[in-house]
């Protein structure tokens, strides 16, 4: 796991080198500074002091200057280089996170969920940015200033200077009890929090709903549910962590009450003479020295917090990171889709691989390229996930299914998919301008090509309409459109890929029915060699096609034309009549 997110530094490397280095400035010269201290003290203005001490004075007035200058450039440089460093692995994460979920199929996507997805590329990125910032400088600041205070402090007096060591147990155990009841509640409120995402994500995208049905109060004690209990777990790790504190200064007042008892001890034993025992300024400085010990050792516990913290967020960056795609193209991929014939060769499928039911079985089919066919079937009879398996975001569980004569497996899977255009009920606009969503179909489409896509998709029409036409602006999800408008404008992106296989998912289902027809008809005369899947709950969107293919729970009940299946196919004729006798073909 290390490994694996070290290696995102890349480019800041020269950064998070540089930060320990001007560390170790900025310790040398705090370690220096309560010996230059104590000498100043001892020479200038102690006990001792000589005439013409002043002059002693301003030299270690001076050294003290200087080394508190060094420190601080040091200690500023370090910070900065941590900052950019730091900002630079966080940038580098979620780049590789985001381009790593772009190769996902959508059993990868469904794997994690998108709320997961989403607080993994947020708050636990977030996590680690600051858990690495503290690596590079506590976790080399601490065991420097332990190290440099020590050797300080046993050069003015070994005996006392060990007073410290007496605490260790205490602290240790008091910081190893803190940890192990910290990380699991980490653990937790980090998949809490992706509940906590995917209620306020459900939430927004279905506002409309929320209101029409006045189920304000209802989400707000949901929402409320789920954020409470992340407040409940942060208040237990809190109260853990807040114990750190008065442990350590609990040792830091017991450690500096022992050495100035026995510093105070061999100062009057000694006479205040430094060859005889211990000076007054040596005391404060082994005082101070003391203090940077166990202050380090503090420094210490809050980089193992910080790891504790940030260990559940690296395991969840990791796991985005080394999730492998179900769907990848092969080696010596075929690059070029002769034509769009499909042929599904007893196809079977279920998206869970120790699912017991199959939600498609044996479906073997057969459609010429250029040819309109129809899919007709109820609610569940897989009529979604039988087209989702042509453009490979979803695999065949068995069988085979070949695009052009060739194995959908056996192709490159950007080459497969520039051949295939799906438009789905729920097709999604994105934040921008009608012009710019439409060239997600063809980056390069002239302003007359996307006219003609628009007015074969009937969309030509309401676009005039708006007082900016083409840059009229659409709100994020296409918000500010009509459910029919957005379907017609999703079409026209479709035409404008100009692809050997259009899929229709019922994407012509808040169209009135004549606006189908003319939408049907302008797909003939606009590209009558490509393949046109056409799913439909309505049989008059259908029964003008070549071929009708009607699925009944997974099966394929019976293909033909609107003819033949009226005469022998009862599920299809039991639909006709519903809908003819109903009025619902008029609707």
């Amino acid at each position: 796991m290390i490994k694996k997110l070290a290696s995102r530094v890349r480019q800041y490397k020269r950064q998070a080198i540089a930060t320990p280095l001007f560390m170790v400035g900025e310790v040398a010269m705090e370690a220096l500074i309560p010996m230059i201290m104590a000498m100043l003290i001892d020479r200038g203005i102690g006990t001792d002091a000589r005439p013409g001490s002043m002059e002693q004075v301003f030299l270690y007035g001076g050294l003290l200057l200087a080394a508190a200058l060094v420190s601080l450039l040091s200690g500023v440089m370090s910070g900065r280089m941590a900052a950019v460093s730091s900002a630079g692995f966080a940038r580098n994460l979620r780049h590789d996170m985001y381009y790593r979920i772009q190769d996902y199929s959508f059993s990868n996507i469904d794997k994690f969920s998108t709320s997961s997805i989403i607080t993994r590329l947020t708050t636990d990125v977030t996590n680690v940015q600051n858990s690495f910032q503290t690596i590079l400088r506590m976790a080399v600041r601490a065991p420097l200033t332990l190290l440099f205070s020590l050797i300080m402090a046993m050069t003015i007096n070994a005996r006392i200077s060990t007073v410290f060591l007496f605490t260790l147990p205490v602290l240790g155990f008091g910081i190893y009890m803190i940890m192990s009841r910290t990380h699991p509640i980490f653990q937790r409120v980090f998949k809490t929090y992706d509940k906590l995402n995917n209620v306020v994500q459900e939430n927004l995208h279905g506002i409309r709903v929320v209101k029409n049905f006045v189920r304000e109060d209802y989400e707000t004690k949901k929402f409320t549910g789920i954020s409470g209990s992340i407040y409940t777990d942060f208040v237990k790790a809190e109260r853990n962590i807040a114990l750190m504190s008065p442990l350590m200064m609990t040792c830091i007042y017991t450690c500096t009450l022992v050495i100035s008892w026995l510093g105070a001890k061999a100062i009057i034993a000694s006479g205040n003479d430094p060859a005889a025992g211990l000076t007054t300024g040596q005391l404060m400085s082994l005082i101070t020295y003391v203090i940077q010990i166990l202050s380090s050792l503090m420094m210490v516990s809050f980089t193992f917090l910080m790891i504790t913290m940030s260990r559940a967020s690296a395991q969840r960056i990791v796991e985005v990171l080394e999730e492998e795609p179900d769907i990848e193209s092969p080696e010596n991929a075929v690059t070029e889709v002769r034509d769009g014939s499909i042929d599904f060769d007893h196809v079977s499928f279920s998206y869970a691989k120790d699912s017991e039911r199959e939600t498609l079985e044996d479906i073997d089919l057969h459609i010429p390229s250029g040819a309109v066919v129809g899919i007709l079937g109820g609610t569940g009879s897989g009529k979604s996930s039988l087209v989702q398996l042509i453009p490979r975001l979803y695999d065949a569980t068995k069988g085979t299914v070949r695009i052009g004569g060739v194995d959908a497996k056996e192709y490159d899977l950007t080459a497969l998919r520039d051949s295939v255009a799906m438009v789905l009920q729920k097709n999604e606009l994105f934040s921008g301008t009608i012009r710019e969503n439409l060239r997600w179909g063809n980056e390069n489409a002239t302003d007359e090509e996307m006219e003609e896509a628009c007015r074969l998709a009937q969309a030509d029409p309401f676009i005039q309409d708006f007082p900016d036409k083409y840059e009229t602006k659409i709100e994020q999800g296409g918000t500010n459109v009509s459910g029919g408008q957005k379907q017609r404008l999703c079409i026209a992106r479709a035409l404008l890929k100009k692809p050997k296989i259009l899929i229709l998912d019922d994407s012509t289902s808040a169209v009135d029915t004549r606006t189908d027809a003319l939408i049907r008809a302008g797909f003939r005369s606009y590209i009558p060699e490509t393949t046109k899947l056409i799913i439909a709950q309505r049989v008059s969107s259908v029964q003008d096609a070549d071929m009708i293919v009607v699925l009944d729970n997974g099966r394929v009940a019976d293909t033909g034309t609107h003819e033949e299946l009226l005469e022998r196919c009862g599920i299809y004729r039991e639909v006709y009549e519903s809908q003819t006798k109903g009025g619902g073909a008029d609707e």
